[in-house]
């Protein structure tokens, strides 16, 4: 089965950048539905950003236009680059990767991310 490490969160000041890194072992995400989550505390963990069937990708509305997903298959990597953070946007963020043949999810272990001035 896959396993997700997270990297790249951090302490960052309202208006600055953050890139996130998730890489995966045990297995290609060539054949996961790839994305982002998130949970604040006292929250419950919510959609940030995600790929579909392939290439297709859906952003929650507080993360379009600020926040973008990628990925590269050859690094087994997917990432996300977070410009002008908000105050709001402090959680952990998790890397979550759903077979496209079993639809089983595999979550890796977060990285928290301050936006704190």
């Amino acid at each position: 089965q896959v396993q997700l490490v997270e990297s790249g969160g951090g302490l960052v000041q309202p208006g600055g950048s953050l890139r996130l890194s998730c890489v995966a072992s045990g297995g290609s995400i060539v054949i996961y539905d790839m994305g982002w989550f998130r949970q604040a505390p006292g929250k419950q963990r919510e959609l940030v950003a995600t790929f579909r069937s392939g290439s297709n990708t859906d952003y929650a509305d507080f993360a379009k236009g600020r926040f973008t997903i990628s990925r590269d298959n050859a690094k087994n990597g997917v990432y996300l680059q977070m410009n002008s953070l908000l105050p709001e946007d402090t959680a952990v963020y998790y890397c979550k990767a759903r077979s496209v043949i079993s639809s089983r999810d595999y979550w890796g272990q977060g990285t928290q991310v301050t936006v704190s001035s």
